[in-house]
């Protein structure tokens, strides 16, 4: 991986927000919108505190929109962007029931009664049955939400493809993770994924569910589920590839999770409740890691309860059944890693170029930013053009299960300084027989 190449990836993403076709598009956007075409999303982001995204594809038959924002208001700012197109809605789909992304319906079927509004059954019924109180609560905090719901004019079996203006779309339900269900849409030829709040870009999600846990295995299974999906369309926050914001938002969770713990340990000052000091520690923590990250709610205590809603969570949890995507992964160290992705990294910090050919399979093969190599010979001399002489720095575990594992590094070709990278290796026994590197950027 070189700096050439890097610099020439970076120029690209910065100048996309130029041409994209994205309304209202903001300085913090312009890395992560992807280059402009005819069947690019379209993208209205209502303001902060609490931005929420509604997009529109490109279909045969006319425009398909994502979601509906939070309220009437911001749905008809969107609805001015959509009609500059000229082109007719054909339908709109709902992600998940939470009322930011709910509320604007009623103003969508009023400029586009043509267009039924689709939703799985499951947020159909969670929307008609609204168990937490989100409907009442939402009106009580915004006086523009609306006082009556806008529910689906269509439903669809979880998981089932859905054929809309002439496209079909792919779906799958998760449930008990950010939501209590949520929908993504997913466009094949194009690789295009909806994610609702599944992923969210350099924002601060809502945990007032209080399931963190079963976020982190949605995000293991979504990740799985959709592994050709190119680019990620989240409900809050700019346009991403999509394995950059599943691993974002994984990260996020696990560091949440990991400054939480200690405060619901029995030795804690409070024990499984929270003290002040330790909720202010943790408080700040976030905004030192997680700087200018907007929340995803216009609820000014977002963090706060989202501290009390894993606290809880958390100390509800029994260490020895918790689930793997669940374990405390920040700060993870090169003694927490597989013995031949060990070897691997040991041998580039040691310069030993035959360790570092010894970690790989003698038909290993390596892809570097798309480049391949074949064999353990021709990853010797790739390794020693390219490797040799760099630091290598393991930031964290990204992803671990059986026979794989994929870490966020920072590389340094010449010792010092440097870029962060993801490299993901395949393993069998004692040898690497895949290794993948891609920037994390």
């Amino acid at each position: 991986m070189n700096h050439l190449v890097r610099r020439i990836l970076a120029a690209g993403s910065a100048a996309a927000c130029a041409t994209a076709l994205v309304a209202g598009c903001s300085t913090d956007d312009r890395s992560e919108a992807p280059a402009a075409s005819e069947s690019q999303p379209g993208r209205f982001a209502s303001p902060n505190p609490g931005s929420v995204n509604t997009y529109w594809i490109q279909a045969p038959q006319g425009l398909v929109l994502i979601d509906t924002l939070r309220t009437p208001a911001d749905a008809r700012k969107a609805i001015a962007e959509i009609r500059k197109t000229g082109r007719p809605v054909a339908a709109i789909l709902l992600t998940h029931p939470h009322p930011d992304h709910v509320g604007g319906a009623g103003a969508f079927r009023e400029a586009f009664p043509q267009a039924p509004i689709h939703a799985s059954k499951a947020t159909d019924k969670a929307m008609r049955e609204d168990k937490r109180g989100f409907y009442p609560l939402a009106r009580s905090a915004n006086t523009e939400f609306p006082s009556k719901l806008t529910y689906a004019d269509r439903t669809f079996e979880n998981g089932a493809s859905v054929q809309v203006g002439g496209l079909r779309l792919e779906t799958a339900e998760f449930a008990e993770g950010e939501s209590d269900t949520a929908t993504v849409y997913y466009r094949p030829d194009t690789g295009d994924l909806f994610s609702g709040d599944l992923a969210g870009s350099k924002v601060t999600p809502a945990l007032i569910e209080g399931n963190s846990c079963g976020w982190l295995q949605t995000l293991d299974e979504l990740g799985r589920r959709f592994a050709g999906a190119k680019t990620m369309y989240p409900g809050h926050g700019a346009p991403g590839p999509t394995r950059a914001l599943i691993d974002e938002q994984r990260r996020y969770l696990q560091r949440f999770r990991g400054l939480v713990r200690p405060a619901v340990a029995s030795d804690s000052a409070k024990g499984k409740a929270v003290a002040p000091d330790e909720q202010k520690s943790i408080i700040g923590e976030l905004d030192r890691t997680y700087p200018g990250h907007p929340p995803v709610a216009d609820l000014p205590t977002i963090v706060q309860e989202n501290i009390k809603a894993v606290a809880r969570e958390m100390a509800a949890e029994d260490p020895a059944k918790t689930p793997a995507a669940c374990s405390d992964k920040t700060q993870q160290g090169t003694d927490e890693l597989v013995a031949p992705v060990s070897a691997y990294v040991g041998a580039v910090n040691d310069g030993n170029l035959d360790a570092l050919a010894g970690a790989f399979a003698a038909d290993a093969e390596l892809i570097d930013v798309g480049r391949r190599f074949t064999g353990r010979a021709a990853i010797r001399a790739w390794a020693e053009n390219e490797v040799i002489g760099g630091k290598l720095t393991v930031l964290e575990v990204a992803e671990y299960r059986p026979g794989y594992q994929r870490l966020l590094v920072r590389f340094a070709p010449g010792g010092s300084g440097g870029f962060e990278a993801y490299y993901a290796f395949t393993v069998n026994g004692s040898s690497i027989t895949k290794a993948e590197l891609t920037y994390a950027d």
